[in-house]
């Protein structure tokens, strides 16, 4: 986990190329101190390493973010109101590529959707 402690998986499954997951974010957590104080919101970049961070585990290798095609945020998230969040994660394969299609939401509000492609960390660095 790249920020410690920022939150805790209650439930992952990873079935037919498709993670599901469920998180708690820990809204005592250093990084909302900053991000914004009086008002704290999950920065976006967090969101799309959680999202790396689950899709990891469900192939059991470590990724490289090499492309973001559609990125969009559609509703803030704070940890205090809406602490507990749902990933939907649809993984493909082709060649060394693996494409993802992501959604987290909470309480039925979808909060991003994400378009990504990542690569093994090993093949990017070693050639």
């Amino acid at each position: 986990m790249l920020i410690e402690g920022l939150y805790t998986t209650d439930h992952f499954s990873f079935e037919d190329n498709t993670v599901n997951a469920s998180i708690t974010l820990n809204n005592d957590h250093d990084i909302f101190k900053g991000h914004f104080p009086g008002n704290p919101i999950l920065p976006g970049v967090c969101s799309i390493q959680i999202i790396k961070e689950l899709t990891e585990k469900a192939l059991d290798r470590s990724l490289f973010l090499s492309v973001s095609s559609n990125v969009k945020f559609l509703e803030t998230v704070n940890p205090e109101a809406n602490p507990k969040l749902v990933l939907s994660i649809a993984i493909s394969e082709v060649e060394e590529v693996i494409k993802v299609k992501a959604i987290i939401s909470y309480n039925d509000t979808i909060a991003l959707n994400l378009r990504a492609q990542f690569k093994n960390l090993e093949d990017t660095f070693s050639k």
